[in-house]
């Protein structure tokens, strides 16, 4: 017969899949029986009807408690949290702050990153997706926030399908590959165009700060939409601890513009902690590498504003597919170029830790 105490222990172990915490923690686990044939039956609290991620959360209350020696098989049975239950529930996650931004706060272990550029068409929602994969794949707990409220894009490029689920005026972002993503994509129809002003866009970007429960993940990636207008001044505002990531193509016109990104970082205080040169070049079935846009507006505009050029990410076929169809460059081809330079940026953010205010070399002109 399976150890009754045994099982509880592993099924209270299981993490909520969308608030990321254990059962047990949550008090979810409302019941359980152990019967001498080894048959578990499980009853859980979840925290809305219709939870979205039902089935996921009993697969892993079924891995959990058949890994105990003696269980020959498990039944997950739900009910629902009560109104009081979850209001409780949801001001204890959110340390009983009301509508406040926390996340990226100081003393909070959110590192947040803001990846932007002067100009659209140079990648950096590819940039923002993939790298924000690649971090996840080395174990970091990942958001990203899609603050291009016009063009956004970073739901269909991880193939992300659902809305957020609403708890107690709380939202949790849905998430893929490890990667939770807030998005205006989840709330404007196809056929519909944003038409927002600077008040409106500050009140959308605030409430995907304050209304969503980001926990406390590691990184937090901001996909910044082109320039340097309203969007850009509100999240210095809201992040004032923020890092700049600037993205540009080899060409100069490119690096141009994408160095106002740098120097309007510089003036409201953020760190640029450097550079990505994105389609940096096309290698043909002769293996040789053909700098399509040019060559060395990465590096100039690194050297120019003197911090490191991170990486260079190749201009390859199976990235194009892989945004269209919703499957990151380290899932559709994990042994590419684009893969491989994705993998290398994740390993340059980690190493490069904050470091201290003020940009001297950076010159506002």
């Amino acid at each position: 017969m399976a150890d009754a105490g045994a099982v509880r222990a592993a099924i209270e172990l299981v993490e909520d899949p969308e608030i990321h915490r254990s059962l047990k923690e949550l008090n979810m686990l409302r019941g359980l029986d152990v019967a001498p044939d080894g048959a578990v039956q499980a009853v859980v609290a979840l925290t809305i009807p219709g939870c979205p991620l039902r089935d996921k959360l009993t697969d892993d209350i079924t891995s959990a408690a058949m890994n105990v020696p003696g269980v020959t098989s498990v039944e997950v049975d739900f009910t629902t949290m009560t109104d009081e239950e979850r209001s409780a529930l949801m001001t204890s996650i959110r340390g009983g702050a009301a509508r406040e931004i926390t996340v990226g706060k100081a003393g909070s272990k959110t590192r947040v990153l803001t990846v932007g550029s002067g100009k659209g068409g140079v990648g950096k929602s590819s940039v923002t997706a993939n790298l924000a994969v690649a971090l996840a794949a080395v174990g970091k707990r990942v958001g990203v926030i899609d603050a291009d409220v016009w063009g956004f894009s970073i739901p269909k490029m991880l193939g992300i399908d659902r809305s957020p689920t609403v708890i107690d005026e709380t939202l949790l972002p849905p998430e893929a590959y490890g990667v939770a993503v807030m998005s205006m994509d989840y709330f404007v129809k196809p056929d519909q165009a944003v038409i927002w002003r600077g008040p409106m866009l500050h009140k959308a970007l605030e409430q995907f700060l304050a209304d969503v429960y980001w926990g406390d993940p590691d990184y937090l990636l901001i996909d910044m939409p082109p320039g340097t207008g309203d969007v850009a001044i509100s999240m210095s505002q809201f992040l004032p601890r923020a890092e700049s990531i600037v993205v540009t193509t080899p060409q100069p016109t490119a690096q141009r513009v994408a160095k106002r990104a740098a120097l309007m970082a510089a003036k409201v205080d953020q760190e640029v902690v450097g550079i990505v040169e994105n389609m940096s070049w096309f290698s043909g079935d002769d293996g040789k590498r053909y700098p399509i846009f040019g060559e060395g507006g990465g590096r100039s505009l690194a050297e120019e504003l003197g911090v490191p050029l991170l990486a260079q990410i190749p201009l390859v076929v199976s990235l194009r597919e892989g945004a269209d169809a919703g499957v990151p460059a380290l899932e559709s081809d994990p042994t590419g170029g684009a893969a491989e330079a994705f993998r290398s940026l994740a390993q340059e953010i980690e190493t490069r830790k904050p470091r201290l205010r003020n940009h001297p070399e950076l010159v506002i002109r």
